[in-house]
């Protein structure tokens, strides 16, 4: 058993947020390391209220999906997570307490994203990195770059993900809405 910060400490439940715009490898190794320290994460889908635009063009739903899909596949029990959606808040000085009155108590925060961090931090929380795995290919911005060019994005995705994503013409999806936002821009 992996202890957290080679202390000797485990932490209870940890949390991490994400848009996962989709659910790719680098999101399914961060939850694998997260485990390896914590004996549950509480999953928060990030920008719950968006979906259909070019950024986020998944919804909510569908994220949810994704990720129990994912972690399904990858055989992580399913008492060891929680997936809970959290829509953004205008307003940065009280959207950590708006995600805490949201989900679980929890021990530690698990982000590389700079503002995230700095939020929990100034709240009070421990705040942990989590290692990149295969960062210049794991990236849903990436990903979604790659679905529009038409190239292979499979690969970064697990196999569930991508069947998914297949079934509800997630690629389709995106292609349109990048022919709207062409439109919009032409005025």
């Amino acid at each position: 058993m992996v202890m957290a910060g080679g202390k000797g400490r485990r932490f209870s439940r940890a949390l991490y947020v994400g848009r996962f715009q989709p659910f790719h490898l680098g999101h399914l190794e961060a939850v694998k390391h997260i485990l390896n320290e914590s004996d549950e994460v509480v999953i928060v889908i990030g920008s719950a209220q968006h979906s259909h635009t070019l950024e986020n063009p998944f919804t909510a739903g569908e994220r949810a999906t994704m990720i129990r899909l994912a972690l399904d596949e990858a055989g992580i029990d399913p008492g060891r997570y929680y997936i809970i959606p959290v829509t953004d808040l205008d307003v940065h000085g009280i959207w950590v307490s708006h995600v805490v009155s949201l989900v679980p108590k929890f021990d530690v925060v698990y982000t590389n994203e700079p503002l995230t961090r700095r939020l929990f931090l100034e709240c009070g929380f421990e705040v942990r990195p989590i290692p990149f795995y295969k960062r210049e290919l794991c990236s849903a911005t990436e990903i979604r770059r790659r679905m529009l060019a038409g190239r292979s994005w499979e690969e970064l995705l697990p196999g569930s993900v991508v069947e998914f994503i297949r079934e509800i013409n997630g690629v389709e999806r995106l292609r349109d809405l990048a022919k709207t936002d062409e439109v919009v821009k032409r005025g």
